[in-house]
């Protein structure tokens, strides 16, 4: 199949305001032709979400799931326009699909990219361009590689990039788009908190073969 140019893109962009990987997807998932292009995203629901990503989402719901065993529990909260919507049943399963998958990803910290501190993507580049693989390469080249592990890198702490554990063919960022699209609402991830039995607390380790041997001597 013939490479999806630049051109086809932005005019499918320009046609239905959906985002650039998701034309160039559609696209490619028709062999270039827009029509169909433009029929996939609206089958997708993605066309009509982005169109109304622009809307205010003040309403919404915060959800809760807690994983067999009761070790791993996350809050998370997801907005859309009306309180209606945030009520029925196609936005509160997303609300526990996306805390479920919170809970499934434990490297995950921050909802999107734009939420990353510019001091961490500094100290990611830092660790990247010291490899000693990267010795000896021209600094041209050096940089490109290294933009390209810190994009990777960086992903990995995105929930929105997160590949949907109940259907790996999308991210958890279409799965929203598709959800919004269907519901004919903006809908949001805001944030969430995710919460690990016992984190964060020091547990002192027993020595008991050296408490044996203390009592031997004091005896």
């Amino acid at each position: 199949m013939a490479a999806v140019s630049a051109k086809l893109v932005k005019d499918l962009r320009d046609k239905t305001g959906a985002g650039m990987m998701d034309c160039k997807k559609a696209l490619s998932a028709t062999d270039g032709d827009t029509t169909k292009a433009v029929e996939w995203l609206r089958q997708k629901g993605i066309a009509s979400a982005e169109k109304k990503s622009g809307r205010t989402a003040a309403e919404g719901a915060v959800g809760s799931y807690i994983h067999t065993g009761a070790r791993v529990g996350v809050l998370l909260e997801m907005n859309c326009e009306t309180d209606f919507v945030a009520r029925g049943d196609m936005f509160q399963e997303l609300v526990r699909d996306v805390a479920m998958q919170v809970a499934a990803c434990p490297n995950v910290e921050y909802v999107t990219t734009d939420q990353i501190p510019d001091s961490i993507v500094a100290r990611e580049k830092e660790i990247e361009m010291g490899r000693d693989d990267l010795d000896g390469k021209p600094d041209k080249m050096k940089e490109k590689i290294v933009e390209g592990r810190i994009g990777k890198r960086l992903k990995e702490l995105v929930l929105l990039e997160q590949p949907f554990i109940k259907d790996s063919s999308i991210t958890v960022a279409e799965l929203v788009k598709q959800t919004a699209g269907k519901i004919g609402e903006n809908v949001q991830v805001r944030r969430f908190t995710r919460y690990t039995l016992g984190e964060g607390i020091e547990v002192a380790e027993n020595d008991f073969a050296a408490e044996v041997a203390s009592m031997q001597n004091a005896g």
